[in-house]
């Protein structure tokens, strides 16, 4: 299982994921097949600053979440529509202005990285979606059916992880989409079913910890930084 986006779809400008050409505000993943659904433009068009606030702060990890999401639902009341990638990284870069970010490699990266991430993720559902795709493994997977999975941002390991240690996530305090936490006592009491389900695993894993890339592999394939890879056995 490979997480990783299609270097095709986020090189092609009309597809709205870049930040060094113009295109329209898209980020679809399917757009093409489904025409309806929202694109990031139409998020920023009606979300209001709370949920912007929450979106940014927990699929982009923007420390400047409160920030940006005042900013960026005022623009709307001085007519000024969000509906392009450049407009968009312009508007972050200036109210970040000053502010320097650098990626694993020491690299400049652009403000509005982590931006762009939150609103692709929300767009394209992609954490409930993995949620969903890990489920489906185990349920597809034979008896000690082998699952690897590579992830590139801790929100992916960390659903993975989950997933992988029996934790369920519906039960677990998450971020946005992915359920409530449902808080028990110390005088609460577990059904037989609920102590089989809570104390059978469903997974073995093959890793102590999660491996990543060797030095050698990042300098050969700078993509590579980011990635993470878990595997486990089906039981």
């Amino acid at each position: 299982m490979d997480l990783g986006v299609s270097s095709m779809q986020f090189g092609t400008a009309e597809r709205g994921f870049m930040l060094s050409q113009d295109g329209p505000l898209d980020m679809r993943m399917d757009g093409g097949r489904q025409p309806e659904q929202i694109t990031a433009a139409d998020v920023l068009a009606h979300i209001d600053e709370g949920s912007l606030y929450k979106v940014l702060k927990f699929y982009g990890e923007e420390k400047n979440a409160r920030l940006l999401s005042r900013a960026l639902v005022e623009s709307r009341y001085m007519f000024q529509h969000l509906d392009t990638t450049q407009g968009l990284a312009n508007m972050v870069s200036s109210l970040l202005e000053g502010t320097t970010r650098t990626d694993k490699l020491g690299r400049h990266a652009h403000p509005a990285t982590k931006t762009f991430q939150a609103l692709r993720i929300l767009v394209n559902n992609e954490l409930n979606e993995l949620d969903y795709a890990m489920r489906l493994a185990h349920y597809y997977l034979r008896p000690k059916g082998v699952l690897v999975a590579i992830s590139f941002h801790s929100l992916e390991d960390t659903i993975i992880k989950r997933h992988l240690q029996g934790v369920d996530l519906d039960h677990t305090p998450a971020t946005i989409g992915l359920g409530l936490a449902k808080h028990r006592t110390a005088l609460s009491t577990y059904t037989k079913d609920e102590m089989e389900r809570i104390t059978t695993k469903a997974w073995k894993q093959l890793t102590k910890h999660v491996v990543l890339p060797s030095e050698e592999e990042v300098a050969s394939n700078p993509r590579a930084r980011s990635a993470k890879l878990r595997s486990a056995l089906c039981l």
